[in-house]
Protein backbone atom coordinates (compact mmCIF):
# COMPACT_ATOMS: atom_id res chain seq x y z
CA UNK A 1 0.00 0.00 0.00
CA UNK A 2 0.69 3.64 0.88
CA UNK A 3 4.22 3.35 2.65
CA UNK A 4 6.28 1.02 5.56
CA UNK A 5 6.15 2.08 8.61
CA UNK A 6 7.22 1.35 12.08
CA UNK A 7 6.11 1.17 15.66
CA UNK A 8 4.14 3.29 16.82
CA UNK A 9 2.73 4.44 13.83
CA UNK A 10 2.26 1.63 12.08
CA UNK A 11 -0.80 0.97 14.26
CA UNK A 12 -1.60 4.33 13.84
CA UNK A 13 -1.36 3.18 10.16
CA UNK A 14 -3.28 -0.18 10.12
CA UNK A 15 -6.12 1.94 12.46
CA UNK A 16 -6.59 4.51 10.24
CA UNK A 17 -6.45 2.37 6.79
CA UNK A 18 -6.40 -1.12 6.77
CA UNK A 19 -10.03 -1.70 7.87
CA UNK A 20 -12.58 0.05 6.00
CA UNK A 21 -16.22 0.85 7.47
CA UNK A 22 -19.58 0.11 6.45
CA UNK A 23 -21.55 -2.72 4.87
CA UNK A 24 -18.52 -3.78 2.60
CA UNK A 25 -15.74 -3.99 5.14
CA UNK A 26 -15.11 -7.65 5.13
CA UNK A 27 -15.60 -8.03 1.13
CA UNK A 28 -14.46 -4.91 -0.32
CA UNK A 29 -10.90 -3.54 0.53
CA UNK A 30 -11.37 -0.90 -1.75
CA UNK A 31 -13.99 1.22 0.16
CA UNK A 32 -12.20 4.05 0.70
CA UNK A 33 -13.77 7.45 1.10
CA UNK A 34 -12.22 10.68 -1.14
CA UNK A 35 -11.09 11.94 2.35
CA UNK A 36 -8.56 9.01 2.77
CA UNK A 37 -8.06 8.60 -0.75
CA UNK A 38 -6.80 11.96 -0.72
CA UNK A 39 -5.03 11.93 2.86
CA UNK A 40 -3.78 8.58 2.79
CA UNK A 41 -3.64 7.06 -1.00
CA UNK A 42 -2.32 10.28 -2.85
CA UNK A 43 1.68 9.93 -3.60
CA UNK A 44 1.95 13.33 -2.70
CA UNK A 45 6.29 12.68 -2.62
CA UNK A 46 6.06 11.52 -6.39
CA UNK A 47 8.48 13.58 -8.57
CA UNK A 48 10.28 15.96 -6.01
CA UNK A 49 14.36 15.80 -6.42
CA UNK A 50 15.73 14.15 -3.17
CA UNK A 51 17.51 15.66 -1.46
CA UNK A 52 15.00 18.19 -0.41
CA UNK A 53 14.19 19.43 3.15
CA UNK A 54 10.28 19.85 4.20
CA UNK A 55 10.00 22.75 6.61
CA UNK A 56 6.85 23.43 8.61
CA UNK A 57 5.97 25.57 11.24
CA UNK A 58 3.86 24.72 14.46
CA UNK A 59 2.08 26.48 16.68
CA UNK A 60 0.07 25.88 19.78
CA UNK A 61 -2.23 28.62 20.93
CA UNK A 62 -5.74 28.33 23.12
CA UNK A 63 -6.50 29.37 26.58
CA UNK A 64 -6.28 25.62 28.35
CA UNK A 65 -2.36 25.50 27.97
CA UNK A 66 1.13 27.49 27.96
CA UNK A 67 1.09 28.36 23.99
CA UNK A 68 4.33 27.91 21.91
CA UNK A 69 5.77 27.29 18.61
CA UNK A 70 8.17 25.33 17.11
CA UNK A 71 9.32 23.20 14.36
CA UNK A 72 8.69 20.40 12.18
CA UNK A 73 10.94 18.79 9.32
CA UNK A 74 10.68 16.11 6.91
CA UNK A 75 14.14 14.78 5.08
CA UNK A 76 13.52 13.38 1.96
CA UNK A 77 16.89 11.07 0.28
CA UNK A 78 16.99 8.86 -2.37
CA UNK A 79 16.30 5.79 -2.89
CA UNK A 80 18.87 2.82 -3.49
CA UNK A 81 17.21 3.68 -7.27
CA UNK A 82 18.39 7.29 -7.33
CA UNK A 83 14.48 8.16 -6.91
CA UNK A 84 12.71 9.99 -4.10
CA UNK A 85 12.34 9.52 -1.72
CA UNK A 86 13.06 7.61 2.11
CA UNK A 87 12.00 10.39 4.71
CA UNK A 88 12.89 11.31 8.10
CA UNK A 89 11.44 13.40 10.68
CA UNK A 90 11.66 15.60 13.09
CA UNK A 91 8.85 16.46 14.96
CA UNK A 92 8.44 19.44 17.52
CA UNK A 93 11.93 19.93 19.48
CA UNK A 94 13.34 19.24 23.40
CA UNK A 95 10.94 18.02 25.91
CA UNK A 96 7.90 18.30 23.03
CA UNK A 97 9.62 15.84 20.33
CA UNK A 98 7.74 13.21 19.58
CA UNK A 99 9.85 10.02 18.53
CA UNK A 100 8.89 9.78 14.89
CA UNK A 101 10.19 6.29 12.99
CA UNK A 102 12.15 6.82 9.52
CA UNK A 103 9.98 6.04 6.76
CA UNK A 104 11.73 4.27 3.61
CA UNK A 105 10.43 4.13 -0.12
CA UNK A 106 7.54 7.13 1.19
CA UNK A 107 5.21 7.79 -1.08
CA UNK A 108 2.75 9.60 0.79
CA UNK A 109 3.77 12.79 3.18
CA UNK A 110 4.57 11.30 6.39
CA UNK A 111 4.11 14.77 7.66
CA UNK A 112 0.21 13.52 8.18
CA UNK A 113 0.36 10.41 10.30
CA UNK A 114 3.01 12.39 12.31
CA UNK A 115 0.40 14.66 13.26
CA UNK A 116 -1.88 12.13 13.51
CA UNK A 117 0.27 10.47 16.32
CA UNK A 118 0.91 13.55 18.24
CA UNK A 119 -2.40 14.00 18.66
CA UNK A 120 -3.46 11.20 19.61
CA UNK A 121 -0.91 10.80 22.37
CA UNK A 122 -2.34 14.73 23.29
CA UNK A 123 -6.11 13.16 23.39
CA UNK A 124 -4.52 10.52 25.80
CA UNK A 125 -3.02 12.98 27.48
CA UNK A 126 -5.39 15.28 28.18
CA UNK A 127 -8.54 13.35 29.00
CA UNK A 128 -6.64 10.03 30.14
CA UNK A 129 -8.75 8.36 27.45
CA UNK A 130 -7.67 5.07 25.20
CA UNK A 131 -5.38 6.10 22.37
CA UNK A 132 -7.11 3.23 20.66
CA UNK A 133 -10.47 4.63 20.87
CA UNK A 134 -9.31 8.04 19.60
CA UNK A 135 -7.68 7.11 16.81
CA UNK A 136 -10.81 4.10 15.85
CA UNK A 137 -12.75 7.85 16.36
CA UNK A 138 -10.66 9.52 13.66
CA UNK A 139 -10.30 6.86 11.19
CA UNK A 140 -14.34 6.60 11.52
CA UNK A 141 -15.17 10.21 11.08
CA UNK A 142 -12.22 10.30 7.79
CA UNK A 143 -14.30 7.26 6.34
CA UNK A 144 -18.06 8.47 6.98
CA UNK A 145 -18.27 12.07 7.85
CA UNK A 146 -15.67 14.30 6.27
CA UNK A 147 -16.36 17.41 4.21
CA UNK A 148 -14.21 17.81 1.52
CA UNK A 149 -13.97 20.82 -0.58
CA UNK A 150 -12.26 23.13 -3.41
CA UNK A 151 -10.10 25.92 -1.46
CA UNK A 152 -7.85 28.55 -2.39
CA UNK A 153 -4.62 29.53 -0.46
CA UNK A 154 -1.67 31.55 -0.27
CA UNK A 155 1.61 30.46 -1.37
CA UNK A 156 4.72 32.16 -1.49
CA UNK A 157 2.87 35.26 -2.16
CA UNK A 158 0.39 33.86 -5.14
CA UNK A 159 -3.01 31.80 -4.84
CA UNK A 160 -3.14 28.19 -5.32
CA UNK A 161 -5.80 25.60 -5.76
CA UNK A 162 -6.14 23.26 -2.96
CA UNK A 163 -8.29 20.75 -0.84
CA UNK A 164 -9.47 21.30 2.62
CA UNK A 165 -11.06 18.18 4.49
CA UNK A 166 -12.81 18.42 7.74
CA UNK A 167 -14.17 16.59 9.98
CA UNK A 168 -15.24 16.58 13.89
CA UNK A 169 -14.56 12.98 15.55
CA UNK A 170 -15.95 13.15 18.66
CA UNK A 171 -19.38 14.64 18.25
CA UNK A 172 -21.41 11.49 18.37
CA UNK A 173 -18.99 10.03 20.13
CA UNK A 174 -20.69 7.33 22.96
CA UNK A 175 -17.92 7.87 25.48
CA UNK A 176 -17.92 11.76 24.88
CA UNK A 177 -19.00 12.59 28.27
CA UNK A 178 -15.99 10.50 29.70
CA UNK A 179 -14.30 14.02 27.76
CA UNK A 180 -16.84 16.56 27.25
CA UNK A 181 -14.79 19.68 27.21
CA UNK A 182 -12.67 18.33 23.94
CA UNK A 183 -15.82 16.59 22.48
CA UNK A 184 -16.45 19.41 20.15
CA UNK A 185 -12.90 19.25 18.71
CA UNK A 186 -12.47 19.45 14.74
CA UNK A 187 -9.89 18.99 12.32
CA UNK A 188 -9.02 20.65 8.74
CA UNK A 189 -6.07 19.12 6.22
CA UNK A 190 -5.28 21.27 3.32
CA UNK A 191 -3.35 19.81 0.56
CA UNK A 192 -2.50 21.22 -2.63
CA UNK A 193 -0.09 20.07 -5.12
CA UNK A 194 1.26 23.02 -5.89
CA UNK A 195 2.96 22.69 -2.70
CA UNK A 196 6.11 20.84 -1.86
CA UNK A 197 5.13 17.31 -0.60
CA UNK A 198 1.49 18.18 -0.92
CA UNK A 199 0.70 18.91 2.46
CA UNK A 200 0.12 22.75 3.09
CA UNK A 201 -1.50 22.75 6.33
CA UNK A 202 -3.16 20.83 9.26
CA UNK A 203 -5.20 22.59 12.04
CA UNK A 204 -7.30 21.46 15.08
CA UNK A 205 -9.32 23.18 17.41
CA UNK A 206 -11.44 23.07 20.46
CA UNK A 207 -13.57 25.96 20.84
CA UNK A 208 -14.08 27.71 24.12
CA UNK A 209 -16.86 27.22 26.61
CA UNK A 210 -19.01 29.92 24.46
CA UNK A 211 -19.55 31.35 21.21
CA UNK A 212 -17.84 34.82 22.45
CA UNK A 213 -14.88 32.74 24.03
CA UNK A 214 -11.13 32.09 22.75
CA UNK A 215 -10.30 28.85 21.74
CA UNK A 216 -9.56 26.60 24.14
CA UNK A 217 -6.97 24.58 22.31
CA UNK A 218 -5.81 25.26 18.43
CA UNK A 219 -2.78 23.15 17.08
CA UNK A 220 -1.77 24.64 13.56
CA UNK A 221 1.26 22.94 11.13
CA UNK A 222 2.06 24.78 7.85
CA UNK A 223 4.61 24.62 5.50
CA UNK A 224 6.92 27.01 5.22
CA UNK A 225 5.66 29.98 2.62
CA UNK A 226 1.99 29.22 3.65
CA UNK A 227 -0.28 31.70 5.08
CA UNK A 228 -3.24 30.56 7.73
CA UNK A 229 -6.42 30.42 5.89
CA UNK A 230 -8.74 33.00 7.40
CA UNK A 231 -11.25 31.37 9.62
Amino acid sequence: MRFAIAFPLRALLCALLLAPIGPHAETDKRDFSQAERLLFMTPQLKGLQAPMLLRYTFGKTGTFEQNFDDSVTVALSAKADGRCCDAKGVFLSDARKVQVPDVPAAEGNPVILYFLEHDVREMKRLTRGSDYHFRKRIRMAIYQTADVRDVSLRYQGRTVKGKEIAFSPFLDDPNRPKYERFAKKSYRFTLSDAVPGGVYGIRTSIPGESAAAQPLLVEELLIDGARAPAR
